[in-house]
């Protein structure tokens, strides 16, 4: 299965968030400047602190989630929303007012997982995909980051505080301000509430690994559309150990179960008429397409 963190033309991002966490509306935010705008210099107007209501830097911080996330893109030199941004927030979208558990696990999908808007979150992949284990401490996700850094190309250098402020703000993105002591700010970062991940007596950090009640079908759904679309996108079938353990897979980046996993392809049959079938012949468990379904349709599903 090809990745795309490591194709040979990919380059590693560690910066853009100016040290803030995601947090709740701030996508809303953005697609909404975004959309009621097309501007070039929306982010960055001297009415840009007065319309996001936010300091300069923020400003800067809720342009590179929005962009991280998949929710705005720019072409050339101009802000627009994307596709994702409009099923989400548009005047149909599934989450109009920002308030659904599917839009954080989407953008925590679009940070860590396969997608192409992931480029923008080096550190996010590699911790929810390289690291082989469930409870870790900050330094050890550091020396992961610069293993991956020192074999992909030791020419390429990033500062070691540049490092250490990224592994600090992928821990303040997951954790809620009442479970970490080095949380500064009192807003609640967007994605605490996906309970991934929790700091363990130890006091070491811990992946929850298990079902996740709270992930819609439609969004696991349109994961693992990406998902394929990016891996094996010749491919007509695709195996559950591929699904539930590769880099950049459902399984891996929602931290699911097997029989959690199991359960939600076995159901896939049912919700996209046959599009996609679970096959287990042979000890062989794998996942059929039958047909093409796109993003779109993914999202539709109930």
């Amino acid at each position: 299965m090809k990745s795309l963190i490591n194709d040979v033309n990919y380059e590693p991002h560690f910066s853009g968030h100016e040290t803030f966490p995601l947090r709740h509306m701030w996508l809303k935010k953005a697609y909404e400047a975004v959309a009621h705008s097309g501007k070039k210099s929306v982010f960055t107007n001297e009415d840009a602190i007065i319309d996001f209501g936010v300091g300069k830097n923020m400003v800067a911080s809720i342009r590179h989630w929005a962009t991280a996330c998949g929710i705005i893109e720019s072409v050339n030199g101009t802000y627009r929303s994307t596709d994702l941004g409009e099923n989400l927030f548009g005047n149909n979208g599934l989450d109009q007012y920002s308030e659904q558990y599917g839009t954080s696990w989407i953008a925590h999908w679009n940070l860590a997982g396969r997608s192409k808007f992931g480029a923008r979150a080096t550190t996010w992949f590699l911790a929810f995909n390289q690291l082989g284990e469930y409870s870790f401490s900050p330094s050890q996700l550091l020396s992961s980051i610069e293993e991956y850094l020192e074999k992909k190309s030791p020419r390429i250098k990033v500062s070691p505080n540049t490092l250490n402020r990224d592994v600090n703000i992928f821990f303040s993105t997951y954790v809620s301000k009442q479970s970490s002591t080095s949380l500064e700010d009192n807003a609640e970062p967007m994605l605490a509430e996906l309970g991934l991940l929790q700091i363990g007596a130890n006091g070491l950090y811990e992946f929850s690994r298990g079902p996740k009640p709270t992930l819609p079908d439609n969004i696991f759904l349109y994961t693992l559309v990406d998902y394929w679309a990016n891996a094996a996108s010749n491919q007509s079938t695709l195996s559950f150990e591929s699904i539930a353990y590769d880099p950049g897979s459902p399984g891996r980046v929602f931290k699911l179960d097997e029989d959690s996993l199991a359960e939600r392809l076995i159901g896939l049959e049912k919700s996209t008429n046959g599009c996609y079938q679970w096959s287990d012949t042979a000890g062989q468990k794998q996942i059929i397409c039958t047909s093409e379904f796109s993003l779109n349709q993914a999202l539709e599903i109930e």
